[in-house]
């Protein structure tokens, strides 16, 4: 190793303001970065109301004023210093963080790269203190006559570092990072007031309110309806908060929000959990709309990860991930019932046009038989109690309810139904069709190999399946919905499936994917016209689904049009 006296870059201790820039290169990315660490520093000083100004996108000025405990001459002096904070007395206390902020280099990083403002006062003191940084220098410190609280402005941000702020995007795309960066922090904490202002007018005033009150503001009323409360507790994770109904589905995991003991964060494992959760109810590529409280013993997570904070590491991620999973398919379970009444039966019907007459189905049933299963109770039995319309383009079974129409798409709610059979595998053991002629099927080496794991779990959902050779295999028996002209199209599908999948992956997730395929090329086609009696017991199965809500692929099966949205639609009421 070299001693120094030959190397052309010697090593050198940095001068404290250079390292201060450096630091601030780690905390402080863009404007909404300055926020972000000010509004958590006020959260953990007890502020309940909090105003933002930002002029210019915060290239101008970034100002937060709360009104926290404040700070008295000595703390606000020390708080501009590196590596000072009141958060962290030992090295335990490092890894069992209940703090927002908590990096004792915020600060001083934030001064170092504009030119800063720090007004504060505390409650018992007669004056505040006004303390002037800019590029890292202290200009003054002066005694000023404030509110108990404390005001931090940031102005003319990374004007001492040309290359940093050329860097940053146009005013709207600065602006968008720094609402979205209230919008976290006001999701976490409904206790708080907060007010943004951009330019002199205000964008947003979130008053203190309950949490499921401060997620529609945030996440907007339109969501009202959708929105389903998930809650639940397991090896000493508790996990809380709201998620939309699938059909809010977006392209992007922009929607998402995840807080770790009160902290904004991002991390891989709980998203593939919320995924899970969603299983079955969103189709691939899509994300959820969702707000999500985890709560746990601070020793069992390390926020120590990144500079800004915003990634945390489990010690027990497995807990983590399950009591999401479980909490998000329980909420969804529940909500995916359909929650329509029986619809009364038309007592006269009226004379119809013939193209209308053969658009509609035969005869209604009586009314006796509509109501007869709503008075035992069961809810199960909401969709065998529609009153059938008909079909439209023999694609779409149309029904009415007491609150509106319904409309069901045969295809995917038939694949539901049969997916949802086939995971019980037993009913369709029995009911095997054998084959006249058993079906031979020649594949190449790499998918015989993959054809031989498959064929237990085939022939448990009756198939009947032998190898047959070097690459061939020989089907004797399919399960009584299957065509036998499908079945070397299926087979080589599955193959390709599971080699998308991963040959390695959970057998129950290959499985499963494999019973989709299977499902879906033995359900009701599109343009099948059905009779009465075929959709009477088409929904009377879907009674029996445990989510009759979705495909397996997660398409929606059903979708309804209220009353009050027809009448809107017609301008009947507002």
């Amino acid at each position: 190793m070299s001693d120094g006296k030959n190397s052309i870059n010697p090593i050198r201790i940095l001068p404290e303001l250079l390292s201060n820039k450096i630091a601030a290169g780690e905390v402080v990315e863009r404007p909404a970065s300055v926020v972000k660490e000010l509004l958590e520093n006020a959260l953990d000083a007890g502020a309940s109301r909090m105003i933002i100004e930002i002029e210019q996108g915060g290239r101008m000025l970034i100002r937060v004023s709360d009104n926290g405990i404040g700070m008295s001459r000595d703390d606000a002096l020390l708080s501009i210093e590196r590596y000072a904070t009141s958060k962290i007395v030992n090295e335990q206390d490092l890894f069992s963080i209940q703090t927002l902020g908590f990096r004792g280099e915020a600060l001083p990083s934030i001064a170092s790269v504009c030119k800063f403002c720090l007004e504060t006062c505390c409650a018992g003191s007669e004056t505040g203190i006004q303390i002037l940084i800019e590029g890292g220098k202290l200009k003054n410190v002066s005694d000023i006559g404030a509110p108990v609280g404390t005001q931090i402005t940031a102005g003319q941000l990374f004007f001492n570092t040309p290359a940093r702020r050329k860097f940053l995007k146009s005013i709207s795309t600065e602006m968008g990072h720094i609402a979205d960066t209230v919008a976290n922090i006001a999701l976490s904490r409904p206790d708080a007031g907060f007010k943004l202002f951009h330019n002199g007018k205000l964008i947003k005033n979130w008053a203190a309110s309950e949490p499921a009150q401060r997620i529609e503001d945030v996440l907007g009323h339109d969501l009202r309806e959708v929105l389903v409360e998930i809650r639940a507790e397991y090896h000493g994770v508790s996990v809380s908060g709201m998620i939309a109904a699938p059909r809010i589905a977006r392209t992007t995991s922009g929607g998402i929000y995840i807080y770790v003991n009160g902290r904004c964060v991002r991390n891989r494992m709980i998203l593939h959990a919320l995924s899970e959760g969603y299983s079955g109810r969103l189709i691939k590529g899509q994300f959820p709309t969702a707000v999500v409280f985890i709560a746990l013993d601070p020793e069992l997570v390390d926020v120590n990860v990144h500079p800004a904070k915003s990634e945390v590491r489990f010690a027990v991620p497995d807990n983590i991930h399950e009591a999401l999973r479980q909490a998000v398919s329980a909420a969804l379970h529940q909500a995916d019932r359909p929650k329509w009444e029986a619809a009364q039966p038309v007592r006269e019907t009226p004379q119809l046009s013939e193209p209308l007459l053969s658009f509609l189905t035969p005869p209604l049933p009586q009314k006796q038989e509509e109501t007869s299963l709503w008075k035992t109770g069961q809810d199960s039995n909401l969709f065998s109690n529609l009153r059938i319309i008909g079909q439209v383009r023999a694609t779409y079974i149309l029904c009415e309810s007491e609150d509106g129409l319904i409309l069901i798409d045969q295809h995917a709610a038939h694949e539901r139904i049969l997916f949802e059979k086939l995971k019980k595998s037993s009913s369709f053991q029995k009911t095997a069709q054998k084959l006249l002629i058993p079906e031979t099927i020649e594949l190449n080496y790499s998918q015989i190999a993959i054809m031989e794991k498959l064929i237990p779990e085939l022939n448990s959902a009756g198939f009947e399946i032998e190898p047959f050779g070097k690459n061939t295999v020989v089907i004797s028996s399919l399960p009584a919905f299957l065509k036998t002209e499908e079945i070397k199209p299926l087979m080589i599908e599955m193959i390709e499936k599971m080699i998308e999948v991963g040959v390695k992956s959970d057998i129950q997730f290959v499985k499963e994917q494999c019973l989709m395929l299977i499902a879906c090329h033995g359900a009701i086609r599109a343009n099948q016209i059905l009779s009465t009696e075929e959709i009477r017991a088409l929904l009377s199965e879907m009674d029996q689904c445990d989510n009759p809500s979705h495909c397996p692929h997660g398409r929606p099966s059903w979708i309804q049009w209220t009353t009050r949205f027809l009448e809107k639609s017609f301008g009947r009421t507002e």
